[in-house]
């Protein structure tokens, strides 16, 4: 009966090599790395490009001259085409990358070449998945140098961020305040930015961008102001971290901290504007403690290394000075009670919460969610010129009436 026993072993065979074949599929689909998105932010002070990956990307690094060129070569990875358009990405006025080339070096590496436009200090890492991002490889070109036209602190922080000296402990809680003609210091933390782009509205708004705009047209009110100075974190759409932002208000000896968001929640019927002070004894609310949670998460979605480095746990200064606890509220309340003429309140109390972002010591620090980015009104409202501008209106009026009542 040879046909019923040589169709039994053909099933039987193809029974083996089918298993045989999702072995093999399976431990090499766990095995390949495969680039799944690929990020180039250019700024002034830096530029950052981002590598999203399944896996966790292995490298090696090392720098050619005569061109200048930042060479990488990344271990068990096959170019896709994903990867191979990413020199599309590089803009014209990028002041660090001239060019990027990428290429199958041999079989398990393919090689990423940066030529760039001047002398560099590069710093690569990797973070592992967080919210919606995959593995990432990071590399961020800094400058030798930073020629400047202005004081602003920015480069200087970001350095000593980078090498791990800007500890807690270096710093003093109380400095000699300088003051510029006594103008009131104020500085403006647009929040989110580069690689962490915030809440993301129904239509597609990004929280990092609307900000930054209110940022200014609040920076443009306070400037026409003889009594006041005005300072922004970020003028660009660059990735600081947390505490850079902190460091960066008190370098510019800031009287008052306030930081600028656009806030979301699940339900896209929350609405209204909030302000928020720091607390280091629980939030006011469990909203505010979930608040304070994923905006303290802004580090790790923005792409912060963290090989070892000291401070970035969030454990950052504690806010010891009762003066700064008292005026921080009575900013939040003046910004509050000027925003309910504009816009519905969520909640018609400052709100106080761990803000790793609000820990400065020596300065009055509020968080302004101007409206919630996820409903669907408000969303259209905030990309406006008309809301922007009754916005920063409404928080310069606060930050008058506040100036008349804070405690010196």
């Amino acid at each position: 009966m040879p046909a019923p026993f040589d169709s039994t072993r053909r099933l039987l065979i193809k029974g083996i090599a089918a298993a045989c074949l999702l072995s093999v599929t399976r431990v090499g689909f766990a095995a390949t790395a495969q680039i799944a998105a690929v990020r180039v932010w250019p700024s002034s002070t830096y530029t950052r490009i981002t590598l999203e990956s399944n896996v966790s990307l292995s490298y090696k690094q090392f720098y050619l001259t005569n061109p200048n060129r930042l060479v990488i070569d990344i271990d068990d990875l096959s170019l896709n085409s994903t990867f191979r358009n990413i020199s599309s990405l590089i803009k014209p006025e990028d002041p660090y990358i001239k060019q990027l080339r990428v290429g199958q070096f041999d079989n398990k590496t393919v090689r990423l070449v940066v030529e760039l436009k001047q002398d560099i200090n590069p710093n690569l890492f990797t973070l592992k998945p967080i919210a919606e991002f995959k593995n990432r490889l990071v590399i961020d070109l800094y400058p030798l140098q930073k020629n400047t036209l202005d004081d602003d602190p920015l480069f200087a922080l970001l350095q000593e961020f980078n090498k791990g000296d800007l500890n807690d402990n270096d710093i003093p809680i109380s400095q000699p305040v300088k003051k510029v003609n006594d103008k009131i210091v104020i500085v403006l933390d647009p929040g989110h930015g580069g690689e962490d782009p915030g809440a993301i509205g129904y239509y597609k708004t990004r929280e990092k961008d609307v900000v930054l705009q209110i940022a200014r047209r609040l920076r443009d009110l306070i400037r026409k102001e003889k009594a006041m100075t005005v300072h922004l974190t970020r003028n660009e759409d660059i990735f600081l971290p947390l505490r850079v932002r902190v460091e960066k208000a008190r370098a510019f000896h800031a009287d008052l901290f306030i930081s600028i968001h656009a806030d979301a929640f699940t339900k896209r019927s929350a609405k209204g504007s909030s302000a928020f002070a720091l607390s280091t004894k629980g939030a006011s609310s469990s909203a505010a403690s979930y608040l304070a949670q994923t905006q303290n998460e802004a580090d790790e979605i923005g792409g912060v290394s963290r090989s070892g480095d000291r401070y970035l746990d969030h454990t950052l200064l504690d806010l010891v000075q009762t003066t700064t606890t008292s005026n921080s509220l009575i900013l939040g309340k003046e910004i509050l009670s000027k925003m309910k003429r504009v816009n519905t309140l969520h909640k018609t109390q400052v709100e106080t919460a761990g803000f790793a972002v609000l820990k400065a010591p020596d300065v009055a620090s509020v968080l302004v969610e101007t409206a919630f980015i996820s409903n669907l009104n408000e969303e259209k409202k905030l990309k406006t010129a008309n809301f922007q501008n009754q916005i920063a209106k409404a928080i310069l009026d606060g930050i008058k009436s506040y100036i008349t009542l804070r405690k010196n």
